[in-house]
C-alpha cells in the first residue's frame, strides 16, 4: 500500500473506529465514498465533534466548525482525506 492516498484513507478509517469506539465495525466495513452521517455509517453530531477533535490532534490541523464547507469535508473518508491533505499542504 504505497499509495499515500490509500494509506491516508485507511488511517482515517482506523481513526474513526478508534475515536468513536466502533468496536463492531472494521476498516473493510467503511467505504471511501460512503456517507459517514445519516443513512451511511450513521454517525451523528456528537460523533462529528469527537471525530473533529481526533483529526485535529492526530494531524495537527485546525478545523473551523463554523465554516460553511466543514460539513462537506466530513461527508466521507475520501473527503476527509482530501481535507487533511489540503490543510497539511497549506
Amino acid at each position: 500500500m504505497s499509495d499515500p492516498t490509500s494509506a491516508l484513507h485507511l488511517e482515517i478509517k482506523e481513526l474513526i473506529i478508534e475515536a468513536l469506539g466502533l468496536e463492531d465495525i472494521s476498516v473493510q466495513d467503511i467505504g471511501n465514498e460512503q456517507t459517514l452521517f445519516g443513512e451511511g455509517l450513521g454517525l451523528d453530531s456528537v460523533d462529528a465533534l469527537e471525530l473533529g477533535l481526533a483529526i485535529q490532534k492526530r494531524y495537527g490541523i485546525k478545523i473551523d466548525a463554523d465554516a460553511k464547507d466543514t460539513r462537506d469535508h466530513f461527508s466521507s473518508v475520501a473527503s476527509l482525506a482530501a481535507f487533511v491533505t489540503a490543510k497539511q499542504a497549506a
